[in-house]
């Protein structure tokens, strides 16, 4: 039977990627795609969603979202994916435009249409939590929510404590956490080490001489260089594209675990940092008062700490063949 997946994305390079494989994938339908600011403006991230869509030759429908987080300026993260998102390829502008309700909106409508749909968050979280906010109930109906984001218990990408998506709107982020929504974390760190393409990696993928293999190689031109300067890997790595990975298919992820987990919004230090009560400290009655806000919530999230590499490479080959 077929499975229903909302999309709520920053379409930047890596974010294509991840829309070609759930696009691609036989027993998907992807019922929308909502987007937000995050990597790039939410103009240019809605303009992303709607080319990488075409090229799949796709008509889902793409709604345009928040154009900043709740309260936090807003801030890109086009240093690392180029000023148009897709590493400034110039590619043409896409023949449809997005639809003309608000991606908040799209958001509680197509998760009421499609009750037991599968949600996958590749950007920050401010149409989440907006369309939480008017629609409580939504959490419910849904059956899985996979969030790329966090660095439980590990390094940041845009700090020392907070991965981009998190760090972004960590207010959001705190929102959708304690929402009751049952939330699937993947983390920054899966897509690291051995989860990077490597060149070899690269030349396999090309080798397939698709337009969608090609595209989903270039696009991630910037991103690479960017990432061999930020952590010193040759090689592209994409977070949303495992998160997808994982979306699609929950047994490539082979170690999980369920934890309270907190998003710290007070601290200019450790600003979005995803705390994760890996020792299950809050049942301990001495510290349930410094874990109100997540216990109030009244669930823990799953939060995936491997996946099975290979795996993830070959579900990636599948869908730019």
């Amino acid at each position: 039977m077929s499975r229903t997946f909302l999309i709520d994305t920053d379409t930047a390079s890596d974010d294509a990627v991840a829309i070609i494989m759930a696009l691609r994938a036989p027993d998907v339908r992807v019922a929308a795609i909502t987007v937000v600011a995050g990597n790039v403006d939410v103009q240019q991230a809605t303009r992303n969603a709607l080319y990488t869509a075409e090229l799949c030759g796709s008509p889902v429908a793409v709604y345009s979202g928040a154009g900043k987080p709740l309260v936090r300026l807003y801030q890109s993260a086009t240093w690392f994916h180029g000023r148009d998102g897709l590493g400034d390829h110039h590619y043409p502008s896409p023949r449809r435009s997005a639809e003309a309700l608000h991606a908040v909106d799209a958001i509680i409508e197509t998760i009421n249409a499609n009750p037991g749909l599968v949600l996958v968050t590749l950007g920050p979280l401010t149409n989440v939590a907006l369309a939480l906010a008017k629609s409580p109930a939504i959490a419910s109906k849904v059956s899985r929510c996979v969030v790329m984001g966090g660095n439980p218990c590990c390094e940041g990408n845009i700090t020392p404590a907070a991965e981009y998506n998190i760090y972004v709107d960590p207010d959001a982020a705190r929102m959708v956490l304690s929402s009751g929504l049952p939330i699937e974390l993947i983390g920054w760190h899966l897509c690291r080490g051995a989860a990077v393409l490597s060149e070899a990696d690269i030349n396999h993928v090309l080798g397939f001489n698709t337009p969608l293999a090609r595209f989903a190689i270039e696009c991630n031109s910037h991103a690479r260089a960017a990432y061999k300067i930020q952590t010193g890997e040759d090689g592209i790595c994409l977070p949303d594209p495992v998160a997808m990975c994982v979306a699609l298919d929950p047994t490539v992820a082979t170690e999980w675990s369920e934890h309270y987990v907190e998003v710290e919004t007070q601290s200019e230090l450790t600003r979005g940092m995803t705390v994760v009560d890996r020792l299950n400290v809050a049942d301990d009655e001495r510290n349930r008062a410094a874990w109100g806000h997540a216990l109030s919530g009244g669930r823990k999230a799953k939060v995936c700490w491997a996946i099975d590499n290979a795996r993830w490479k070959t579900a990636l080959h599948a869908a730019l063949r």
